[in-house]
């Protein structure tokens, strides 16, 4: 899975029809070059690969000569669920995944992304106690001396990981930000993340 599929699905999604154009500098005022690995040169391509794939459909736009406007197809919808979903769910070494679904978290309900971030921390405690045998094996010989440092850094990792995720579980179940189906749910402005239709 690519944060930046993911990203420019999500922000179609949100404005309901939006031109390349309008999808980098959404994704450039977030920072998103900082913390997701995008790469503005693929964005083009990401959507010209998202609309041969039939997530996104098309529309020239007559009045802007060259100008191509993308909105979500229904199977677009399916996925961008799925992919946000599983980055919510899934730990992965890669953070730009994880920092890509936190970008897009209100496109869920609360209910939802209660329930996905909670089987992160079961996925990362699982993980951790894996790493900790590991260490201990490390320790007696079966690997070299030096890898109960790796081992150490990989069990620091997933009880971090469950140590943020518990605290954003905290916040959303004490009603922190605004997430889907919820009064008052836009996101910057006009764009809603309620799958708008295209205009």
């Amino acid at each position: 899975m690519s944060a930046t599929r993911l990203l420019v699905l999500g922000v179609v999604r949100a404005y309901g029809r939006a031109h390349g154009y309008l999808v980098r500098n959404e994704l450039v005022s977030w920072g998103a070059e900082e913390w997701a690995n995008v790469k503005w040169g693929s964005l083009y391509h990401a959507l010209r690969q998202l609309d041969k794939d039939g997530l996104l459909d098309h529309v020239d736009v007559a009045e802007w000569p060259g100008r191509v406007d993308y909105f979500l197809t229904d199977k677009g919808e399916e996925e961008f669920l799925e992919m946000l979903r599983e980055a919510l769910r899934t730990p992965e070494h890669r953070p730009d995944l994880l920092v890509a679904g936190v970008a897009l978290l209100p496109a869920l309900t609360r209910e939802e992304a209660i329930s996905l971030l909670l089987l992160r921390i079961e996925a990362l405690e699982q993980e951790r106690e894996e790493k900790a045998r590991f260490t201990a094996r490390a320790g007696g010989g079966e690997s070299p001396e030096h890898f109960r440092e790796l081992c150490g850094l990989w069990v620091h990792a997933a009880d971090r990981g469950v140590e943020w995720t518990r605290d954003l579980v905290e916040r959303l179940r004490a009603g922190a930000y605004v997430m889907a189906g919820e009064p008052g749910h836009v996101f910057g402005g006009a764009k809603v993340w309620d799958n708008p239709t295209p205009a």
